[in-house]
């Protein structure tokens, strides 16, 4: 008899505790609220279970009958216990965010519910298990959306998402579909190992990338996920922590089969790479805390496609875990955010580098770069160009820092110390590709051999990168010209694509009952 992963039972766990608390969704008196934090601390102690059963017993495959329900492997596990610990952490928090609501019962039964269903989405290991997760989390998503439904952005915001997401859902169902009828099964381990793709099957994964990009709020369709806030600050944490990642995780699981088609690849690094671009610099003209986090997920879901479009399938995963943790620590702590930074001694002017500062940094941050690659190449192998290319567009985000320290008035010690973060972001880097390779490499395919798409895919990513790193630096010369101003209002609005995107599909049209 095969064993049942100890992860599979957290789902059933937290519906049977969110279901107590439907009975009464109205204010919960005395210490009920702690049956919550209570279930979802239980479920995070299975996913610690489900680990340990992973390291003594070795993959496994939960079947009903003859069809796989769900799998315990690497990254099944690792995703199971991030939205375990993420989960417990915003139950938590929200025990005492909500104390008092009307609804606080029903607010509970709503979050126990959206991580039972993510704790299904990613743990599926079949593609009809993990289409219903995916429209299941939409379906409590929005409802936690709506949480204060007389609000007329919530209702707006709560409508935006479910055109977005309903329509990664259909795209997603198609593929389902697709790959049903080219393969003749649904067993995700069956589909990833495919050799070929036949013709249905390529259009199968155009479908999947388009529904990722959709359920990560991809450029040209991230406008829902910067309008959610009306929601309660553990909605916006559950979402930009966890949900958002969904995408992610589809790509993942898909891995295999994804990365047999050349055109999905480019343009999950095509889209990935604009989408950070941009997110980025409308996140930098931000003046609230909540938009700036939202628009800082834009562009880190950007990176993480650009990411899968490069094969780099370990460092995408790498990514969803490090982002899941910071944001929900973000979102979490936003309302001290602005004691925080008013109890920060203010050190002075800080120094403006010139162009020939700037210039220098960027190559020391270069140069530093590549003799931490050398050594990490001697030491654990030749490193594929994909990851090399990434490894510089990070470097690109320290060179600033090397900017301000190689200005003409920036003292010697200000100078050192930013000569040793760069040198510490390019150690760090290595270091982490290779703990992520170690532990989720043998489950995911290695990046692809690097041919001429692959190739002219990594320039455009480190040019698009580095210009704009180098812009940014040079920024506080030209920060006072009005053309500047004008450029800041243009960017802090999005470029107006959102509000193109609503008179394209009625978002300005919203009932009360919406």
């Amino acid at each position: 008899m095969t064993p049942i992963p100890l992860i599979a039972l957290a789902p059933l766990l937290l519906l049977v505790a969110a279901l107590l608390f439907l009975a009464r969704p109205g204010r919960r008196p005395g210490r009920l609220p702690l049956l919550a934090e209570a279930a979802a601390l239980a479920a995070l102690g299975l996913g610690l279970g489900g680990l340990a059963q992973l390291w003594f017993a070795g993959p496994m495959v939960l079947t009903l009958g003859d069809a796989p329900v769900v799998r315990l492997d690497a990254v099944s596990a690792t995703m199971a216990l991030l939205v375990a610990f993420v989960g417990w952490v915003v139950v938590r928090y929200s025990r005492r965010y909500l104390d008092g609501e009307a609804r606080e019962g029903w607010f509970h039964a709503l979050t126990l519910t959206t991580i039972a269903v993510v704790l299904a989405l990613v743990q599926a290991a079949s593609l009809p298990v993990l289409v219903a997760s995916f429209v299941a989390t939409g379906l409590v998503l929005r409802q936690l959306l709506l949480f204060y439904p007389d609000r007329a952005e919530a209702r707006r915001a709560a409508a935006k998402f479910t055109r977005v997401w309903g329509a990664g859902d259909l795209a997603l169902i198609l593929a389902a579909l697709l790959l049903w009828h080219s393969f003749g099964t649904v067993d995700i381990a069956a589909l990833t190992t495919a050799a070929s793709l036949p013709v249905l099957a390529q259009v199968a994964v155009g479908l999947l990338v388009l529904a990722a990009v959709l359920k990560t709020a991809a450029f040209p369709v991230h406008g829902w996920l910067t309008e959610v806030m009306e929601a309660p600050t553990p909605v916006s944490a559950l979402l930009h922590a966890g949900i958002i990642n969904s995408g992610g995780v589809l790509l993942i699981t898909l891995a295999g089969l994804v990365q047999n088609s050349a055109g999905a690849m480019a343009a999950l690094a095509l889209i990935g790479g604009l989408t950070a671009l941009f997110g980025a610099l409308v996140m930098l003209t931000q003046s609230a805390v909540k938009t700036a986090l939202a628009w800082s997920t834009v562009a880190q879901m950007g990176f993480m496609l650009l990411q899968c479009g490069l094969g780099l399938w370990a460092l995408a995963l790498l990514h969803i875990v490090a982002h899941s943790l910071y944001k929900a620590h973000a979102f979490l702590s936003s309302g001290g955010a602005i004691h925080a930074v008013n109890a920060i001694r203010k050190p002075g002017p800080v120094a403006v580098p010139g162009l020939a500062a700037v210039a220098r940094s960027f190559g020391l941050a270069l140069v530093l770069y590549a003799a931490v690659a050398t050594g990490f190449t001697a030491l654990v192998g030749e490193k594929s160009p994909q990851a090399l290319a990434l490894g510089a567009i990070l470097i690109f985000g320290v060179s600033y820092l090397i900017a301000q320290g190689l200005a003409d008035t920036a003292p010697g010690a200000l100078t050192r110390r930013t000569v040793a973060a760069s040198l510490g972001a390019a150690l760090a880097y290595f270091g982490f590709q290779v703990v992520a390779q170690t532990v989720w490499g043998p489950s995911l395919p290695a990046a692809p051999i690097a041919g001429a798409l692959e190739w002219a895919l990594i320039v455009l990513a480190v040019l698009s990168f580095g210009l704009v790193a180098f812009a940014q630096s040079l920024f506080p010369l030209w920060a006072h010209h009005p053309a500047t101003a004008g450029l800041r209002v243009h960017l802090a609005n999005g470029l107006y694509l959102n509000a193109l995107l609503d008179r394209l599909t009625g978002g300005f049209r919203t009932s009360p009952k919406s």
